[in-house]
Parts: structure tokens; C-alpha cells; sequence
């Protein structure tokens, strides 16, 4: 019988020899975009980590975290989680500058599918995976690709923001975060599809969340869209912001598109900052399909507010039509209710995002045939 353990401690207690196995693509698929550097794996954005297939007998992970790891304040910790033959079996936030985890240390070999996973949003704190140690003859493989691939770009109902605590009254919390209970982890896993997601709360395309009148452009989404991740978590001083990605790293077959709700605290009733957010969201389609040539696009909106629907529907046609693109479309998701609940903040509970992706699957078969 496979006998697992997820006891953290700063040794692997072995009398075997040992082996070290990098976290590259030899050894592990990537999950979502990732950046090395230091001979370290960074895990930055909400969803991001690795996957693989390990035979052996004994297995271990030294994990990294960010300069701010070792502080007292735990709002804003990395939070990640640990997957054993699909069971989750570390949840825990990053509090140590250096942490290593037994997960697997059995009497004969054995074979297991692992999945590692940061859980909470970029802008906050970054994960490195430093080390995997294994016995002399174990072999970790990198886990099989799926034929469909998918990007999500969005905010904080992407990121699964406080999805974790049912008092709408509480502040924000890493802790509270989990983007594999929302709706874009849950229809990718429905959909039986790699994803990527590229998720930061209270952003926006033309104003980030605002409780005054002014435009917040110190939260807009579109300029870190080129980027492996913005974040405020160095490591050594150094940081992931700035990095730019590679796209041909995941060419996605779709990207589904999640914005607009921090644009609508902004815009209001006022219909020139409603203008201004159709044309700066066509704009950003351009940029998204001159990196995207092949990939349908499908727009969506709603969940917290519903204003600006017209608005984006008007971006979609205006693209549409400029570009003789056919290759894009709109989903309008419902309004969350009372009955379902709220979570952190008023935003969308379980039950809510459950439903969305219940809505969003569909439409994804039948848009992409699948």
C-alpha cells in the first residue's frame, strides 16, 4: 500500500542515496506561466505550477519564498498547495525563507502523480520551487500535455479572491484565496483542458477599483498582460516583474476574458467613461489577437455587476467588424444573489462560481465544438 507523508521538516531522513531533480522541462510540465532564474522555479500568478509522474520510494520538496516569507504578517504569505495522486495533501501559506516537505517515503517504489500549485494571486508574494530530492533510482516525468489549452485573463473573481471565508464583512487575506475553487480553474478542469491564468485583483482595463471618483490607473490589467507576472515579492532583491513572457510557451486554442467589474466602479452611469472603456477594451483585443493570431476569444462579464454589458458587447462588434474577425464572442454571466451568498468582501461564493462554470462550459462546447 502507498504510504504518503506531508510532514514538513528541514531534513529528509533517509538512509538511501539521494538525488536532486530540478524542476525543469525534463522533470515537469509547467503550469501556467513560470520563470527561472537561481536555478529556482518562480510561481507567481494564481494557478501557476507543476505537474509530474513520479516512481520511486522517496520523495521531498524544498520550497522557496520571497524576501518577505520570514515577517509577521501573514496577510499577504504565498499560499499553495501540494496534490498527491489528485488529493490535497499540504495547504499551507509560505512563511519560512525556506521550507522542505517529505511527500513521499515508502518502503518499496511506487508510482504518483504530483501536482504542485500556488493558490493565491501575484501582486502580493512569489513561490520558488527549489529542489525536488528523490532515491538514486527514482525518475520524475514531466505529466501529459491535454489536447485543449485555455487562457483566462481577469481580476479578482478569477484569482478566487476570498473564496475560502464567508464573512463578507473581512478584509482581504492570501489565506482566503484558492483559484482552483473558481469558476475559470473549475470549467478548464470540466472541459478536461491545460490552463493558464493571468489574474490580478481590483484590476481593470481603464480604471482599477476606486471608491472615489478618480481613475485608478495604478491597477490596470493590459500593460502586465506581456509579462510573466507583476509582483510585489522579490527574491534576493530580484523580482519577476519585468520578465516578459514567451508566447509561444502556451499558444491557447481559447482565451476567456473576465473584466470589466473594477472598470464599472470607476465608469458609474457616466457615459463618456463608458465610451472610453468600450475603445480601451477593443484596443486590448487588438493586442490580444496580434499575440493570439489562431485563438478564439469569448468575452465575458457580470457576476458583480452588470452595467457595462452594452459596453463591452459594442468593443466586441467594433473589433469584429474592423477586423473581419468572426473568431469572438460574448458571455453575459448573472448577477450573484443573496440566496447563494457572498464571500470576503461581497465577492462571489462557492455555490456562485460553481454556477458560472457550469454556464461557461457549456458555452465553451458549444463555441469550440468540444
Amino acid at each position: 500500500m502507498n504510504h504518503f507523508y506531508t510532514n514538513a521538516s528541514n531534513d529528509v531522513q533517509s538512509t538511501n542515496k539521494l538525488q536532486s531533480i530540478s524542476a525543469d522541462i525534463r522533470h515537469v510540465k509547467y503550469l501556467g506561466r513560470t520563470l527561472s532564474y537561481d536555478g529556482i522555479l518562480w510561481l507567481a500568478l494564481s494557478g501557476s505550477g507543476i505537474e509530474f509522474l513520479f516512481q520511486g520510494s522517496l520523495l521531498s520538496l524544498l520550497l522557496a519564498g520571497d524576501d518577505s516569507a520570514g515577517t509577521q504578517t501573514q496577510e499577504e504569505k504565498a499560499r499553495f498547495a501540494v496534490f498527491l495522486d489528485g488529493i490535497r495533501v499540504i495547504d499551507e501559506l509560505m512563511t519560512q525563507p525556506e521550507t522542505r516537505y517529505t511527500l513521499i517515503d515508502n518502503e518499496t517504489p511506487i508510482t504518483c502523480h504530483v501536482r504542485i500549485v500556488k493558490l493565491s494571486e501575484a501582486p502580493m508574494s512569489i513561490l520558488g520551487i527549489k529542489e525536488l530530492t528523490a532515491d538514486e533510482n527514482a525518475s520524475c516525468t514531466p505529466a501529459g500535455k491535454r489536447n485543449r489549452k485555455i487562457e483566462f485573463i481577469g481580476d479578482s473573481i478569477t484569482c478566487g479572491y476570498g473564496i475560502d471565508d464567508d464573512d463578507p464583512a473581512h478584509p482581504f487575506a492570501t489565506g482566503t484565496e484558492d483559484a482552483l475553487k473558481a469558476y475559470a480553474a473549475l470549467t478548464a478542469e470540466a472541459l478536461h483542458a491545460d490552463y493558464s491564468l493571468v489574474s490580478y485583483s481590483g484590476h481593470g482595463v481603464i480604471s482599477g477599483y476606486t471608491q472615489s471618483n478618480e481613475k485608478n490607473t495604478d491597477a490596470l490589467l493590459p500593460p502586465f498582460y506581456p509579462l510573466v507576472g507583476f509582483s510585489h515579492g522579490t527574491y534576493q532583491t530580484r523580482s519577476v516583474t519585468g520578465a516578459l513572457w514567451d508566447f509561444n510557451d502556451f499558444s491557447p486554442d481559447l482565451i476567456v476574458i473576465n473584466l470589466g467589474t473594477n472598470d464599472d466602479s470607476y465608469c458609474q452611469d457616466i457615459k463618456e467613461r463608458q465610451e472610453e472603456f468600450a475603445l480601451s477594451y477593443r484596443q486590448f483585443l487588438e493586442e490580444i489577437r496580434a499575440r493570439n493570431p489562431e485563438a478564439v476569444i469569448l468575452c465575458t462579464y457580470g457576476l458583480m455587476n452588470e452595467r457595462l454589458h452594452p459596453y463591452l458587447d459594442k468593443a466586441v462588434a467594433s473589433f469584429r467588424k474592423q477586423n473581419h474577425d468572426a473568431k469572438i464572442d460574448v458571455l453575459h454571466f448573472p448577477m450573484q444573489t443573496d440566496a447563494d451568498g457572498y464571500v470576503v468582501n461581497y465577492h462571489p461564493c462557492m455555490m456562485t462560481h460553481q454556477k458560472a462554470a457550469w454556464l461557461l462550459t457549456q458555452k465553451i462546447k458549444t463555441l469550440m465544438n468540444w
